[in-house]
């Protein structure tokens, strides 16, 4: 029995030496992880780091924004017609302000969403105009972008990206 408990004893140490080794090696490469992101439709979820992220005073000039949105992400998700899109964000990208754009575009006009947490109900992102047929897969990006201010656009901080699957195509 004592045995059991040293051999445990070693494997949690052992365990946490690694993580400790880990975090030591991101704070020595001065790379710290980003605020968080999760899309959700259904019971399919998936979260990511952001694909761009920048903050500093400047942010991410709006080209190299729209050129990081345009990136193609590994991180997809299912949805079916019909489903609710939930969005979830880290609070500090929510004090920041974030929108959504849908391959490289901004769809939402206007101040950006303040809340950890929107629910998109009776959305169809994947709708064609009459007599084309709905695409396969689209990409969205959460965008966490300040107000605009006397006429200059929000800055931007960091651009989150997702791959819709379309499961009805």
């Amino acid at each position: 029995m004592t045995f059991l408990l040293a051999a445990k004893g070693r494997r949690t140490a052992a365990a946490l030496g690694a993580v400790s080794a880990g975090l030591l090696v991101l704070s020595a490469c001065g790379d710290k992880p980003t605020p968080m992101t999760t899309v959700t439709f259904g019971d399919n979820t998936v979260s990511s780091e952001a694909t761009c992220y920048d903050d500093g005073d400047k942010g991410l000039d709006r080209v190299k924004a729209k050129e990081c949105a345009l990136k193609k992400s590994n991180k997809s998700i299912k949805v079916t017609t019909g489903e609710t899109m939930r969005i979830g964000v880290d609070p500090s990208v929510s004090k920041t302000g974030w929108t959504l754009w849908v391959n490289g575009q901004e769809v939402f006009q206007g101040d950006p969403f303040k809340k950890t947490y929107r629910s998109f109900q009776n959305i169809d992102v994947f709708a064609a105009p009459q007599g084309e047929t709905a695409p396969d897969k689209l990409y969205i990006s959460v965008v966490e972008t300040s107000a605009a201010k006397e006429g200059e656009p929000g800055k931007i901080k960091g651009v989150w990206n997702y791959k819709l699957v379309n499961e009805d195509a």
